[in-house]
């Protein structure tokens, strides 16, 4: 996944393997005090068989121009991954019954 553009409406574009570009919206960007790594969790807006949007994280360095994405390849840091996006979904859906 190289030649990733980062836009300041938080989205950006990659290229897949079939050379097709795809737009990719960032839901948000983690630093872990512990790992020292600095996590991305984004979305193409698919959906899953299940009618879920499809949601990505990879590792990548804020510094870069144009950063790389990285696979996340434990199991803690997807945990701490899955923590983050449920906290939000649930903070999501607060928000929504609210109004």
């Amino acid at each position: 996944m190289e030649n990733n553009e980062l836009k300041q409406d938080n989205t950006f574009t990659i290229v897949n393997d079939n050379g097709e570009e795809i737009k990719c919206e960032i839901l948000f960007t983690y630093e872990d005090e512990k790992t020292k790594k600095n996590y991305m969790a984004y979305t193409d807006n698919t959906l899953d068989e299940e009618g879920n949007t499809k949601v990505y994280a990879s590792i990548f360095n804020p510094e870069e121009e144009n950063p790389v994405l990285l696979p996340i390849e434990t199991d803690e840091e997807w945990k701490l991954i899955e923590g983050i996006l449920t906290s939000l979904s649930s903070e999501e859906n607060q928000n929504e019954t609210a109004e």
